[in-house]
């Protein structure tokens, strides 16, 4: 251990000639104390403090630590005393920092405003990436989303003023990449408001997807609840080379362990082959550990990630993670619950889909499969970028195949869209000449922001409802997901095969075998594709994007206009009234894969997002109803007739009459937003009863007061129909580990008795008497 490390004491940004320049001045003392707050005042983590209580915690259980245990017990609240058992206990935690992205941060900085606090507690920032549609170019772009949501950016801007938050501008890029570049550093315990938050497990950092209700608990500084998570390793050996990237480990990661195989587990890579990997590959194998449930993923300190460091203007806290590497790489001998052995030698490209991001095919074999299956060959779209896959190494290889293309006289088949991951990113890539060979090829540069990944594309191409196929470096594919078209089959590969995709124009192009026609009749193959890990000369940061909060804001102005169709003031939700929750009706039974997009639309939806009445007109439109294999058509139990799902209820609400989803397996899969979870509550909803869940959208529902349970008997969903009313009994004695009766009333007299599992701890049961885990805060202040 260090007798000494570097304080970052100052920091500040001097613009020159457009460009944001850092500037840091250290100072060495003894206390082992690194300030993240790279731009806005707040707390700071110490090196020391991690290695005390990963000491405690080591002894207490008397055996090897993972290095996600590390991380994650070395920010304890009480390391002392917690009550430690994977899988089983809840950790309370004092996460370093919050991040927030502008949708969901909307409703989590109201839901701050709610609590009356002067000022967040930890190092806080806002990210402006959602709101910004694709249609013609970045720069349009970017003009045309500066003036529809000017309402939405004011509010964020001047609330991140006025509490204390930093605000990364329109353009600045995509949170993941800006956290990456800036915040996320060997150690280091993030939370952010986005569920691909995980990104920054590629810098050794835990970094997990929340609610806007957890960030809130952060912001707050109250200690942040988190299941202690089960550990799965995946063991790398051999090493990347040829066509085969970072993103195929994840790709086949994802169809060994499926869409819920890593829900309640830390996925942490080891091995000798981790080296072969850079740290921004790294980031996007973590990113992508979203799509398998994972609570996060994580990589270890090594020397990728100290290059980062100092590529990226940290040269102070990569010297001070070599000092406390013991303390950033998994004990020798710890074990693990479950261990994936993956040999990148032998690995090759993949590509993952249609509709669901966990359906592997070895790009090789991926024509036959979409033969056999009736999939469109042809591709119409490939789609570059995204949090995902949007680093400088990932632009450089795509421009080398481009690259190619060009010097045989020829452009993309495809369309073809690239989304720079970040202001920096951009700014780099356009002056080493990437952007250009990637606009000469046919691609259109996107705006830096999150873009068709999250369904902001104004797609003309096709018609709504036209089979179609396109490829994307993206990370998420459900239906509908990238242009609200449920026939388009969209797959998640590599950039660098999204690339020679788009150049062929098929699916049934296996780069690595099959040969192009150049313009001149030449048949030809690709190389396979090369880049720079990191560019030659410093970063280019291009434009300031950054806000900082000012030291005094007392005079700072948060306007929330009563008319406003895009913002709205929260009131707090009714207390649990004591009694059992008698004659629920069923609202929908719903059929099948049931993600946070199909219980909360993104794409032209996201512009409600701070107004929870009008985003409630979305909720549950996506999903299928049992009854009639219809999306957004069920009966209303009261008047006999068929409406959308938000409209009835409304009806029922307005009547009275309480309600309860019932769904399938994983259910809130995808997204952290919690809208999926205030609108049932704000549309009275009182219970979601399905197989299983999904981590954040469980905890998103117990926030707000809900009551997320599980079918004891999973068969017992078949029990359930449509026109049902379910009772809950048993709440008087409502507790942690008993479970509750449901008394399930048909419609001819018949009744059914269930039982019903929950995960509430004493915290959370606190959280449904007081109605919302925000009115409980309220009571303890």
């Amino acid at each position: 251990m260090a007798s000494y490390c570097m304080t970052v004491t100052r920091l500040r940004l001097v613009l020159g000639e457009g460009a944001r320049r850092l500037h840091v001045s250290a100072a060495f003392n003894a206390k082992a104390k690194v300030a993240m707050s790279r731009f806005e005042p707040g707390t700071s983590i110490s090196y020391e403090k991690l290695h005390e209580n990963i000491d405690i915690v080591r002894k207490r259980l008397n055996r090897p630590l993972t290095l996600s245990e590390k991380i994650v017990y070395g920010h304890l609240d009480d390391p002392v005393g917690q009550d430690i058992a994977r899988g089983r206990t809840y950790l309370r935690l004092r996460p370093d920092r919050v991040a927030m992205q502008d949708a969901t941060a909307q409703m989590a900085m109201l839901q701050f405003i709610s609590s009356g606090l002067p000022k967040v507690a930890v190092p806080s920032t806002i990210h402006c990436d959602h709101l910004i549609e694709a249609q013609i170019g970045g720069v349009e772009d970017l003009k045309r989303a500066k003036e529809v949501n000017q309402e939405v950016y004011n509010f964020l801007a001047t609330a991140g003023a006025k509490y204390g938050v930093g605000f990364w501008k329109p353009g600045s890029g995509i949170i993941h990449q800006i956290i990456l570049e800036n915040y996320a550093y060997p150690g280091v315990l993030l939370i952010g408001t986005d569920s691909h938050t995980p990104n920054g497990g590629g810098l050794g950092s835990i970094c997990i997807g929340v609610g806007g209700a957890d960030a809130v608990d952060v912001m707050a500084g109250i200690p942040w609840e988190l299941k202690c998570p089960n550990v799965i390793g995946v063991k790398l050996t051999g090493s990347l080379s040829g066509w085969t990237s970072p993103k195929d480990v994840i790709l086949k990661v994802a169809g060994i362990l499926t869409v819920k195989g890593g829900t309640g587990a830390i996925v942490e890579y080891h091995g000798p082959g981790v080296d072969s990997i850079s740290c921004t590959g790294m980031a996007t194998i973590c990113n992508m550990g979203a799509e398998i449930g994972a609570t996060t993923s994580v990589f270890p300190y090594n020397h990728r990630m100290k290059t980062y460091l100092n590529k990226t203007g940290r040269a102070d806290i990569a010297a001070l993670a070599d000092e406390h590497k013991d303390d950033l790489v998994p004990d020798k001998g710890c074990k693990y619950d479950h261990v994936i052995e993956i040999n990148l030698s032998e690995l090759k490209p993949h590509i993952n889909g249609p509709f669901t991001p966990d359906l592997a095919h070895p790009v090789s074999e991926i024509g036959a499969v979409a033969e056999k299956n009736g999939w469109p060959l042809e591709v119409k779209v490939g789609l570059i970028g995204s949090c995902t896959n949007s680093s400088y190494e990932d632009m450089g290889r795509a421009a080398s195949l481009a690259k190619q293309a060009l010097d045989k006289g020829l452009k993309c088949k495809a369309a073809f869209t690239v989304t720079p991951g970040s202001e920096q990113i951009r700014a780099t890539i356009e002056r080493d000449g990437f952007s250009k060979i990637l606009r000469d090829v046919g691609g259109v540069v996107l705006a830096n922001a999150c873009g068709p990944c999250i369904g902001q594309w104004d797609r003309k191409d096709v018609k709504m409802g036209e089979k179609n196929t396109i490829v994307t470096s993206y990370n998420r594919n459900f239906t509908s997901r990238n242009d609200a078209n449920p026939a388009t089959h969209a797959f998640v590969t590599s950039p660098e095969i999204v690339t020679a995709l788009a150049i062929a124009g098929t699916l049934k192009f296996d780069p690595e075998t099959d040969y192009l026609t150049a313009a001149n009749g030449e048949k030809f193959k690709l190389e396979p594709p090369n880049g720079d890990e990191l560019p030659a000369r410093d970063f280019d940061p291009g434009q300031d994007t950054y806000q900082h909060p000012p030291a005094e804001s007392g005079s700072v102005m948060v306007d929330v206009s009563p008319t406003s169709t895009r913002l709205q003031l929260l009131e707090p939700f009714d207390k649990w009234n004591g009694k059992d929750l008698e004659d629920l009706q069923v609202l929908i039974k719903v059929k099948g894969k049931c993600t946070t997009d199909h219980i909360s639309a993104a794409g032209p939806w996201l512009k409600f997002r701070g107004h929870l009445d009008n985003i409630s007109n979305n909720m549950l439109i996506g999903a299928i109803n049992i009854e009639n294999d219809a999306v957004n058509k069920i009966k209303n139990r009261l008047t006999g007739e068929y409406g959308g799902v938000p409209d009835v209820a409304r009806h029922y609400k307005a009547n009275g009459l309480s309600w309860v989803v019932v769904g399938d397996d994983n259910y809130g899969e995808g997204s952290s937003r919690e809208h999926a979870a205030l609108e049932p509550r704000h549309l009275g909803g009182r219970v979601i009863l399905v197989k299983s869940f999904a981590r954040i959208h469980e905890t998103n529902l117990k926030k707000q007061g809900m009551l997320p349970l599980t079918f004891a008997d999973p068969t017992d969903y078949d029990k359930i129909r449509p026109d049902d009313k379910l009772s809950i009994i048993g709440l008087a004695t409502f507790a942690p580990g008993k479970p509750l009766k449901g008394v399930v009333k048909h419609g001819d007299g018949s009744q059914d008795i269930i039982t019903l599992n929950h995960t509430f701890n004493e915290n959370q049961v606190e959280w449904f008497h007081a109605g919302s885990a925000l009115n409980r805060m309220k009571e303890l202040q």
